[in-house]
């Protein structure tokens, strides 16, 4: 099964700026400086925004909860970065009760 709605996810560019590529970020540093060093750039979050949605969605979900505020879906798998080098990742979506649109919350090498 693919995360419902896919096509219609939201990625809230902050969540890329303010978290995944800023390294002064008190937990998101270490994934910045990893992000950074496979060639992806703060100041052009796109090129991660773009490769979670066409090689990420697209993957069948690993693992589902439910939480207080919704359904999390886990993806594990591969993404080709920038520097042309594969990393697998779990990126986390949410989908919140009461809505029907998936909402990026993370990711993390695995």
């Amino acid at each position: 099964m693919t995360i419902p709605n896919a096509d219609r996810a939201i990625i809230a560019e902050d969540k890329l700026t303010d978290y995944l590529l800023n390294m002064l970020h008190k937990r998101g540093g270490p994934k910045a400086r990893l992000l950074l060093r496979f060639g992806y750039r703060s100041d052009n979050p796109q090129a991660l925004e773009s490769d979670l949605r066409v090689q990420h969605l697209s993957l069948e979900v690993a693992r589902t909860h439910e939480n207080a505020y919704g359904v999390v879906y886990e993806i594990e798998g591969p993404i080709k970065t920038p520097s042309a080098r594969t990393v697998r990742f779990c990126s986390v979506w949410q989908v919140d009760t009461g809505t029907d649109v998936p909402r990026f919350i993370t990711m993390y090498p695995r």
